[in-house]
C-alpha cells in the first residue's frame, strides 16, 4: 500500500535556509544504532554510475555547508558514525575542488578514498528501503484574480510564529492575548481566515492544483501569458499532517492497493462537491515564496538550502542520515513505462513529513509530465548505503568472508 504523503522541502538547517523548522532540532540523536562498513565493491552498479555527474552535487553542498560553523548539527547518529557535523566535511570538500571536472575515474577515486560505505541499523520493514518520490508540478494560474482563477497562493503570514517552551518543545502558531495558540486550519483557512491580508502570491485555476502543490512543497506556474513563476515552500501552520490516501482508503473510497497520486487527484477532479471537504481532512497547510527565475533549469531549494538536482536529490529522515550526505540507492523506478535500476548515487538534501525511520526515502524526480509520471507511480523496494567522510584520504579494506567448515 503506497501512503500518501506530504514531501515539503523544509527548511531543516535555520542558519542554512533562514526558514523556520517544522520538525526535531537539527542535530538529535537517533535511536541506538549498529551501523556496520562495507566495501564499495558490494554496491551493484557502483562502476558503472556517472559519479563525475554527482561530483558537482557534492560541491554545491559544500559551499553552503561551509557557510556555517564547524559545530553545526547536520543530523544522523553522532554516536555511530561521523558526519553529523559540519567539521565532519570540511577535509572532504577541500579536496573535492581538487578533482578535475568531467573526469569520471577521478571522482569515483574521490569518492572512494574519502568515504567509507555504511550499512544503517534495520528499520522496520522487512524488504530493506521503501523508496517514493517526489518533484514540482506546472500548474495554471495567473498574477490577479478574475475569471477560472480564484484560489489563492498565500505567503508566509506575519502573525505565524514559532516558540519553544519551557520544556524544550517547539510550538508553532500565533500569539493570542500573549500566549501561542494554534494557527489557522486548512479549513479556516479556505473560509477565509487569511483574506484581506494583502498575502496571495497568485491564483490558481483549481483548489485540488493548489493541495498537490502543497504535498510537493514547491512547484512552478504558468501563467496566462506563457511566463513561469517558480514557487518554493516558506514555511507550515503547525497542524498535524494526515495522508489524505489513508484517509480515503478508511472511508472505502479507493483500495488499500490502488492508493497514488492518480487514484487520489481522480477522487477529487470526480466529485468536486465533496473535495474540499476531503482535502480539510488534512488541516495542514504550507506558504509559499516567489523564487528567482535565473536559473530555470534548477529545482527548488530543499532542506539544506541547495536547489535540488533531478535523480541526484532526495529526502531522508535526518535522524538517521545527515543532511547532504552521499547516500548510494539501489531500487527499481518508473521511467518511460517500465521499470529501471536504479543504482546511482544521491544525495540526502531533503525532508519529508512521512520520511521517518532508515528505511523510508523520497526520490526526487524534477518537474514536468515524465518526473510526475515517475514520482507518482514509484513505490519500490530497494537498498541505501550511506557514504560516512573521512578526516583522511584512505584506501578501503577488502572484506574477507568467513565460512564455517
Amino acid at each position: 500500500m503506497k501512503v500518501f504523503k506530504r514531501i515539503a522541502p523544509l527548511c531543516a538547517v535555520v542558519a542554512l535556509c533562514g526558514c523556520h523548522m517544522e520538525s526535531p532540532t537539527l542535530g538529535a540523536k537517533a535511536p541506538s544504532s549498529h551501523a556496520r562498513a562495507v566495501s564499495f565493491s558490494q554496491l551493484p552498479g557502483w562502476q558503472d554510475d556517472a559519479q563525475e555527474e554527482a561530483l558537482p552535487v557534492f560541491l554545491a553542498e559544500c559551499h553552503k555547508i561551509e557557510s556555517l560553523p564547524p559545530e553545526s548539527g547536520l543530523g544522523g547518529d553522532a554516536s555511530a558514525h561521523a558526519g553529523h557535523q559540519v567539521g565532519d566535511w570540511q577535509p572532504a570538500c577541500v579536496a573535492a575542488r581538487a578533482v578535475p571536472a568531467g573526469d569520471r575515474a577521478a571522482a569515483r577515486a574521490f569518492f572512494e578514498q574519502w568515504f567509507v560505505p555504511t550499512r544503517l541499523p534495520a528499520g522496520k520493514r522487512a524488504d530493506g528501503t521503501l523508496f517514493t518520490g517526489y518533484y514540482e508540478p506546472e500548474i495554471r494560474g495567473s498574477l490577479r484574480r478574475g475569471g477560472i482563477y480564484q484560489t489563492p497562493v498565500y505567503r508566509r503570514p506575519p502573525d505565524l510564529v514559532r516558540q519553544r517552551d519551557a520544556q524544550g518543545n517547539v510550538a508553532t502558531g500565533r500569539v493570542h492575548d500573549g500566549q501561542i495558540v494554534p494557527y489557522w486550519t486548512r479549513a479556516q483557512i479556505d473560509e477565509g481566515a487569511l483574506a484581506h491580508k494583502k498575502l496571495e502570491l497568485l491564483w490558481l485555476a483549481d483548489p485540488v492544483d493548489l493541495f498537490f502543490l502543497q504535498i510537493q512543497g514547491s512547484g512552478r506556474v504558468r501563467l496566462p501569458n506563457d511566463e513561469v513563476v517558480r514557487l518554493g515552500f516558506d514555511g507550515l501552520n503547525g497542524q498535524p499532517y494526515v495522508p489524505l490516501g489513508r484517509a480515503m482508503v478508511a472511508q472505502g473510497l479507493i483500495g488499500s492497493d490502488d492508493v497514488n497520486m492518480a487514484s487520489i487527484r481522480g477522487w477529487l477532479e470526480a466529485n468536486p462537491g465533496k473535495a474540499r471537504a476531503m482535502m480539510e481532512q488534512n488541516p495542514n497547510y504550507v506558504f509559499f515564496r516567489e523564487l528567482p527565475s535565473d536559473s530555470p533549469l534548477a529545482g527548488a531549494p530543499g532542506a539544506l538550502g541547495v536547489p535540488l538536482t533531478p535523480g541526484r536529490s532526495m529526502a531522508v529522515d535526518r535522524s538517521y542520515i545527515p543532511l547532504g550526505s552521499p547516500v548510494w540507492v539501489q531500487a527499481q523506478v518508473p521511467l518511460a513505462g517500465h521499470l529501471a535500476a536504479w543504482n546511482r548515487l544521491d544525495f540526502a538534501q531533503d525532508l519529508g513529513t512521512d520520511i521517518k525511520g532508515p528505511d523510508r526515502a523520497d526520490l526526487y524526480m524534477g518537474w514536468g509530465p515524465e518526473a510526475a509520471q515517475a514520482a507518482g507511480n514509484l513505490h519500490s523496494p530497494g537498498q541505501m548505503i550511506l557514504l560516512v567522510p573521512r578526516s583522511e584520504p584512505g584506501h578501503e579494506k577488502k572484506h574477507r568472508h568467513k565460512h564455517k567448515h
